[in-house]
């Protein structure tokens, strides 16, 4: 009974440990199919454009929803209200090249640049783009296009690169716009806030030091 007992026992940890291992397997082999698909959201859609780069005369069009909701520029985050599907075309152009165009329509939420009322920015990109796979790229010319990993062309990173290409110089709620109080912070627009706006001479400060010490006297 003993021998049957220690038998039984061995037996057992053979089939925990077996299921241990299946598991684990299991859960590595998720873990890298899901690295190895085209993410989306806010993270980064890849397109693989080994067709393109390869297939002499090859074109191929794309229209994708754009997933991003924020664009940073410059440490600021500015809200995407609105967008376009992206339409991009591949055509190939030789041997390792490919030829990208296509349109994206955005509008951005950008502050006044005089009174920081928020303002609805729209731009419409129309872009132009020489891609190059890895054989025929120049180290010196990587950062021209460092959206391109290898034959994948990462969706997100030029999308963003395009919108800062694209971003407007100057933003303003309205040509005349006011600003705001530079004392208390006030919207002009709103309305006069009541401080006192002047600004005395400063070629006039001498004279009223003297005058100042005159009354003192």
């Amino acid at each position: 009974m003993l021998k049957c007992a220690i038998k039984h026992r061995f037996m057992s940890c053979i089939k925990e440990r077996t299921l241990i291992t299946t598991n684990a397997a299991r859960l590595r082999g998720a873990a890298y199919c899901k690295s190895h698909l085209p993410q989306r959201g806010n993270v980064f859609m890849m397109i693989n454009l080994t067709d393109v780069f390869t297939s002499e005369g090859k074109d191929r069009r794309e229209s994708l929803q754009v997933e991003l909701d924020e664009f940073s520029y410059l440490g600021n985050q500015y809200r995407i209200c609105e967008k376009s599907p992206l339409t991009m075309n591949f055509s190939n152009i030789g041997k390792g090249k490919a030829l990208l165009e296509g349109r994206l329509k955005l509008v951005l939420e950008i502050p006044c640049d005089r009174c920081l009322r928020p303002v609805k920015e729209p731009l419409e990109i129309d872009f132009s783009q020489e891609l190059y796979s890895p054989e025929i790229l120049e180290p010196e010319e990587e950062d021209e296009q460092s959206f391109v990993h290898g034959y994948e062309l990462d969706v997100e990173a030029f999308v963003k690169n395009e919108i800062l290409i694209n971003m407007p110089v100057k933003v303003l709620c309205r040509p005349d716009c006011k600003g705001i109080c530079k004392k208390c912070g006030h919207n002009l627009n709103d309305g006069e806030c009541g401080c006192d706006t002047f600004v005395p001479d400063p070629r006039m400060a001498a004279i009223k030091d003297i005058f100042n010490a005159y009354k003192e006297v």
